[in-house]
């Protein structure tokens, strides 16, 4: 038989197929990939390192949306990163449902270490610490994924009862955009704090330049 044009299996069907299944039903196994994908379960190991190496071909997927050139833009650092930490939330917010796997598994994903890598460069740049450095980024990203999560969460989170007159109250008053609003004021006070930092390490205040 003449071999088929198109390879009937590889890394980019795999981490389709799987993720996929992820937004489908929050979970998935090796067999319901190869199932999904019409083929052997041990065909599949042929490609990746099984669970493992298909949890890194998702988080190449989400990650690949998001925009790891503002790193290296000619920006003052804290705008760098306030639009890396934008593009961030939005990739993951497309793929809510990845969101806990990716954050209980280690990153092992060179396209994405080599984000981190560039992250890491800008605040060593703009004055940081080595030793300050994992705390802010761990910090921001949390941020982050959190936010990204509560975009796929009701709006109304809460619901009062007559026991609970203020927060009745607080709820009424806060308006349209729950999760957009709560982002803006975390995003704030991190990048307030991260400046804050770098002043008191003995840098010079940003005053518009890099």
């Amino acid at each position: 038989m003449a071999r088929p044009r198109t390879p009937l299996l590889d890394r980019e069907r795999i981490g389709s197929a799987a993720l996929q299944l992820l937004a489908e039903q929050g979970e998935f196994s090796v067999p319901q990939i190869a199932r999904a994908l019409g083929v052997q379960t041990g065909s599949l190991y042929h490609h990746v390192d099984g669970r493992a190496g298909v949890i890194e071909l998702i988080r190449e997927r989400v990650c690949a949306g998001i925009d790891g050139g503002t790193l290296s833009s000619p920006e003052p650092w804290d705008r760098a990163l306030e639009a890396w930490a934008r593009s961030y939330r939005a990739a993951f917010a497309a793929y809510p449902r990845a969101i806990p796997l990716l954050m209980t598994t280690p990153v092992r994903a060179p396209a994405v270490l080599a984000q981190y890598e560039r992250a890491v460069a800008l605040l060593l740049r703009a004055g940081f610490a080595t030793e300050q450095v994992m705390p802010l980024l761990t910090g921001l990203e949390n941020l982050v994924l959190g936010s990204a999560l509560d975009l796929a969460a009701p709006d109304a989170m809460w619901e009062p009862t007559p026991g609970t007159p203020l927060l009745a109250r607080a709820l009424a008053a806060q308006g349209p955009g729950r999760a957009e609003a709560a982002f803006e004021v975390g995003l704030t006070a991190f990048l307030a704090y991260a400046r804050g930092l770098r002043g008191g390490a003995g840098a010079a205040v940003e005053t518009g330049g890099a």
